[in-house]
């Protein structure tokens, strides 16, 4: 069998731990070889391919990034998009595909398999950790663990300089980088897209923190963080979604508290910082086992599914389950956090 495989959307930490281990389970276990194809969907339309074998993968644990490059091509946003697509693995003579990727991507994915019956199945791979079809997907403690470690650092910075630091992290439409960033550096407040929070709630939580003696203080919030008075960037891309990178929530709370409390503020945006660089331990072992399942899931002809995380067993859910809705933070969570806003 010859399987394609494809990396889509943002890079993540643990994604060339994937590839690995697809190439060579399938080779080990089934006699499979992996076509790469440059750029995610990108690379399928084009038809613009690598060769990977066990000796061009072996190195490439520790990796971050993908060696497959990536791309936020859409074929359904495209006239003849997805018949395109179908043509294209036959015409590369693939007998499977592997989508590695996160809502975006999977639901091509998916809609492929739907649709025309295409021999598709998909990985999970978003720093967000917001897919329904899997308790954890890879790349997603690695985010964590690089803000927690630069809130480590702001912490220091804010106490010597008696200063608000607001630190915006990444997170579409789930807030779980925040809430998990907040919680192991024990910041002052966190404000996430699941719940809509003002300015003044805020600032009523900061101003319990000073009127307690604390001099400085810690906001987390996701990128995706909505505020009534602020807009933002609205570049639209190719998934319809809009465009975070200039949209600027962090500089716009940190003015906004600053304007409000008259305490000095300012904003730290990690972005991509999150993304990059190398994968804990846990993401490249997550990111090898579901590379395994992925060939093990190819090789029982089970298209239509994504490998998938549930407690500690790798397993798959249809994909139709995994894309079906956002796995969001619970209010459960939201609150369990915040017992520790506002003291001193």
């Amino acid at each position: 069998m010859n399987i394609g495989i494809l990396t889509g959307g943002g890079d993540c930490p643990g994604l060339n731990a994937v590839i690995r281990g697809a190439v060579h389970a399938g080779a080990v276990r089934h006699g499979q070889t992996y076509t790469g194809l440059r750029r995610g969907w990108k690379g399928l339309l084009e038809r613009e391919t690598m060769p990977l074998s066990r000796e061009s993968t072996y190195h490439i644990l520790d990796l971050g990034g993908t060696i497959l490059g990536s791309s936020r091509t859409n074929p359904y946003s495209r006239d003849g998009g997805p018949e395109a697509a179908v043509a294209s693995i036959k015409a590369l003579g693939l007998d499977g595909l592997v989508a590695i990727g996160g809502e975006d991507t999977l639901g091509v994915a998916q809609k492929l398999h739907a649709d025309f019956d295409a021999p598709v199945i998909g990985v999970p791979k978003t720093i967000d950790n917001d897919l329904s079809g899997t308790d954890y997907s890879f790349g997603f403690w690695t985010a964590v663990q690089i803000g927690v470690a630069a809130i480590d650092r702001l912490k220091t910075t804010a106490q010597s300089h008696d200063r608000v630091i607001v630190c915006e992290v990444m997170g579409r439409h789930a807030g779980w980088i925040a809430l998990e960033c907040a919680r192991a550096s024990g910041a002052d407040a966190m404000v996430l897209p699941e719940i809509p929070m003002g300015v003044d709630e805020v600032c009523s939580i900061l101003r319990r923190r000073r009127d307690a003696g604390q001099d400085h203080a810690v906001v987390v919030v996701s990128e995706g963080a909505q505020f009534e008075a602020h807009e933002g960037e609205q570049e639209i891309d190719e998934f319809g979604h809009v465009k975070l990178s200039d949209r600027g929530v962090g500089e716009y709370l940190a003015k906004a508290i600053e304007d409000t409390m008259g305490w000095e503020a300012r904003a730290v945006v990690l972005g991509h910082t999150q993304r990059g660089g190398t994968p804990l331990a846990y993401d490249r072992s997550l990111g090898t086992r579901l590379g395994v399942q992925a060939a093990e899931m190819i090789a029982a002809g089970r298209f239509g599914r994504m490998a998938s995380l549930r407690g500690e067993e790798v397993t798959d859910v249809s994909l139709s389950e995994a894309v079906g809705r956002l796995r969001t933070v619970p209010v459960a969570e939201v609150e369990n956090a915040q017992v520790f806003f506002g003291e001193s």
